[in-house]
C-alpha cells in the first residue's frame, strides 16, 4: 500500500537514572493530513552505539556553536480575531477553552502547541469593526481624553484568557496608525505623521503602555509603527521616514525608562525583508540606544536578507512578526515549498515557504520569533468595512472558527506547532531553546532543511534538551509527484543511536516531532517497502549532559532511542552523534 506522507518530527532525549541518552518524543504532521501534530510513542529504545556508516543524508549537530534564543511562535490578536473568539466563547465555551489550550498551553509534554508570542494592534487595523484610536479628540496633546477602553472589551478579555492558559505569553503591541488628527490626511487611513506631533506621539504610546498595564496585561515589547513604508487610503496605515521613526524612538525610550517600562523592548521597522539593508540599518544608525532590535515581514524580499541587518548590527535582536496565508492555497505546498500569497499590499503573488522561510528559515537567519497574521477568523472575516487589504480569496487565519462555535486549524498552525514544541522551556521558570550549529551532508543533503536547538535547564545537574526540526521535501522526481523517505544519520558527540542495528533514521515526507516519554504511533516503514514513500518535516528531541557523558571508566555511556510503529513493530531508525 502506497502511503506518501509529510511529517515534522520533534525528537527529544531526556534525563534517565541510567545516564543514557534517549529519543522518546515524536510529533508528526503528514502531507496527506493522516497525522496532524500527532504524538508518536515508542516501546523500545534506539540505543546509542559507536558510529557506523552514514545515511543518504547526514545531519551534524554542533552544540559548541550557540546562537540566539527562540522566544516563541504565534500571530496577531486583532479586534476581528478577538471578536471571533469571544463569540465562540459565548456559543460553545467548551470548544473555546479546548482551542485555547491546544493552541497556547506550554506545559511540557502536553498535547498542545505552546504558541507563546502575540502581537496586538494599538487601535484600529484592517481587521477592526471601525476606525478608532485611544484619543480621537483633535489637538489633545495632553491626552486628557485618552481612554484605553476605546478598544473593544473582548480584546482584553480574550487576551487575558489566553494568558491564563499560557503564563509565559509574550505580548507585543504596536499601532497601525497614530490618531488621525496627528496626520497629514486627518485620518488613520494613509498619510504620515505631522512632525509637530513627534513628542506628543511618543507620549501617546507611553499612555498605551500604561493603559495595558492598568488592564492587568504584562507587555513584552512595543513597536512605533507597523509597516512604515506602507500608506493605503482604505485602512489604517502610515508612511514614516527613518528620521521621524528615530525621533519618536529616542523620545519613547526615555519615557519608558523613567516610567517603569525599562524592561519592555522597543522594536523598530516592522516591514519587509527587501529593505533590510536600508531602513532598519539607518534606524539603528540614527537611534542606536533606543531600539532593542527590528522586526521583519514576508511580503517582499527573501528571508536571507535578515542576515544583512544581523551582520551590520549583530547585537541587535531580530524578530519575524507577520506573514499571511491565502484562503484556498494548497495545504502541503504552503507548509513545504511554495505558498502562493495574495499579498496584503500588492496585487501579485509570491512563493513563501512556511518551514524553509519561516518556522525553520527565519530562526536560522537569526530571528527570535516567527509569527503569522490573524490568530482566528471565519473564512477571512470580519474585516474593516471598505478595506482593500487581503483581497482576492482573502487572508487565512491560524484557526478557522465557524459561526456555530465549531473550529478547525489551518496549515499555519500545524507548521508553527511543530517548531514551537522544539523550543519551549522544559522547566517551570526555565529558559527558552537556543539555536545551535547544524549542517547537512550526504548525497541527499538537498532533501532536508534542518533547525537545531538546545534548551537549558533550571537545575545545573539536569541534562540539556536538544531538538531538531527537519523538513524532508523530497516529494517529486522530474516534476512527477513521488514522495521519498530519506534515511539519515545524525551526528553528535561521537555517538550513534541505533534501532535494530540500523544506523539511519528514515525521515518521511511531512512534519514529525520527537520528545521524551510521550511517543505514539510512529508509522512502520519496514513492513512494506512501498510504505517508505513518506515526505515531511520531522522534529527530533533528545537530552544530554552539559559536559560529555562519561561513565566511571571514562568512556561514554551508550544512549538509546525509543520508537515503535502503529502496528507495534520496529522501524528503521538511527541517530549518529559526534562530539565536537
Amino acid at each position: 500500500m502506497h502511503l506518501p506522507s509529510f511529517a515534522l518530527l520533534s525528537l527529544a532525549f531526556a534525563t534517565h537514572p541510567t545516564a543514557s541518552q534517549q529519543i522518546w518524543d515524536i510529533w508528526q504532521t503528514t502531507w496527506d493530513r493522516a497525522k496532524l501534530f500527532t504524538s508518536l510513542a515508542p516501546s523500545t529504545p534506539i540505543n546509542f552505539v559507536s558510529p557506523s556508516v552514514i545515511g543518504a543524508a547526514d545531519i551534524v549537530v554542533d552544540d559548541t556553536a550557540t546562537f540566539q534564543s527562540v522566544w516563541g511562535f504565534g500571530g496577531s490578536l486583532t479586534d476581528s480575531s478577538a471578536l471571533i473568539l469571544s463569540n465562540m466563547k459565548a456559543k460553545n465555551s467548551d470548544n473555546y477553552w479546548k482551542l485555547l489550550t491546544y493552541m497556547f498551553s506550554p506545559t511540557d509534554g502536553a498535547n498542545a502547541a505552546g504558541i507563546s508570542y502575540i502581537r496586538v494592534p494599538l487601535g484600529a487595523s484592517d481587521f477592526s469593526a471601525n476606525l478608532y484610536s485611544f484619543d480621537d479628540t483633535s489637538d489633545d496633546t495632553l491626552f486628557r481624553e485618552f481612554n484605553i477602553g476605546r478598544a473593544p472589551s473582548y480584546l482584553y478579555s480574550v487576551l487575558k484568557d489566553i494568558h491564563s492558559v499560557n503564563s509565559i505569553l509574550k505580548v507585543h503591541v504596536l499601532p497601525w496608525s497614530p490618531p488621525g488628527w496627528m496626520k497629514t490626511t486627518g485620518s488613520m487611513n494613509g498619510g504620515s505623521l505631522q512632525t509637530q506631533y513627534v513628542s506628543a506621539y511618543a507620549s501617546y504610546l507611553l499612555k498605551c503602555l500604561q493603559g495595558f498595564k492598568s488592564e492587568g496585561i504584562p507587555l513584552y515589547a512595543i513597536s512605533i509603527q507597523n509597516e512604515p513604508q506602507n500608506s493605503q487610503s482604505s485602512y489604517p496605515t502610515t508612511s514614516m521616514s527613518v528620521a521621524v521613526y528615530a525621533q519618536i524612538g529616542i523620545a519613547l525610550r526615555g519615557l519608558m525608562n523613567s516610567n517603569g517600562f525599562s524592561t519592555v523592548k522597543l522594536i523598530g521597522y516592522e516591514h519587509n525583508w527587501d529593505d533590510a539593508g536600508a531602513y532598519p540599518i539607518q534606524l539603528m544608525e540614527a537611534a542606536p540606544d533606543a531600539f532593542d532590535g527590528v522586526a521583519f515581514h514576508c511580503y517582499a524580499g527573501t528571508v536571507s536578507q535578515q542576515d544583512t541587518f544581523h551582520v551590520a548590527y549583530p547585537t541587535k535582536e531580530i524578530y519575524f512578526t507577520e506573514c499571511a496565508g491565502t484562503i484556498g492555497s494548497d495545504w502541503w505546498s504552503d507548509i513545504k515549498v511554495c505558498q502562493l500569497l495574495r499579498l496584503k499590499h500588492m496585487s501579485n503573488t509570491s512563493c513563501k515557504w512556511y518551514m524553509d522561510n519561516l518556522f525553520i528559515g527565519a530562526i536560522t537567519h537569526n530571528a527570535h520569533s516567527a509569527l503569522m497574521w490573524n490568530i482566528a477568523l471565519d473564512s477571512g472575516t470580519p474585516k474593516l468595512p471598505g478595506t482593500t487589504s487581503c483581497g482576492g480569496p482573502g487572508c487565512r487565519s491560524i484557526a478557522q472558527v465557524n459561526n456555530d462555535g465549531s473550529y478547525s486549524l489551518n496549515q499555519e498552525f500545524y507548521s508553527m506547532a511543530q517548531a514551537s514544541k522544539a523550543v519551549l522551556p522544559k522547566d517551570d521558570g526555565g529558559l527558552w531553546g537556543k539555536r545551535i550549529g547544524v549542517a547537512v551532508g550526504g548525497e541527499l543533503a538537498w532533501a532536508l532543511v534542518v533547525g537545531a536547538y538546545m534548551t537549558p535547564r533550571v537545575n545545573a545537574t539536569d541534562w540539556l534538551r536538544y531538538s531538531l526540526v527537519v523538513l524532508n521535501w523530497d516529494d517529486n522526481e522530474g516534476g512527477t509527484w513521488d514522495p521519498q523517505p530519506v534515511q539519515t544519520t545524525i551526528e553528535f558527540r561521537d555517538m550513534q543511536a541505533s534501532a535494530l542495528n540500523q544506523a539511519t533514521y528514515t525521515f518521511p515526507v511531512g512534519v514529525r516531532a520527537w520528545f521524551d516519554n510521550i511517543l505514539e504511533n510512529i508509522k512502520r516503514f519496514d513492513k512494506n517497502p512501498s510504505e517508505k514513500a513518506l515526505v515531511g518535516v520531522t522534529t527530533l528531541w533528545w537530552y544530554a549532559p552539559p559536559q560529555s557523558l562519561k561513565n566511571t571508566n571514562g568512556t561514554q555511556e551508550p544512549p538509546e532511542i525509543h520508537a515503535e510503529t502503529d502496528e507495534q513493530q520496529p522501524f528503521k531508525a538511527g541517530v549518529k552523534f559526534v562530539r565536537r
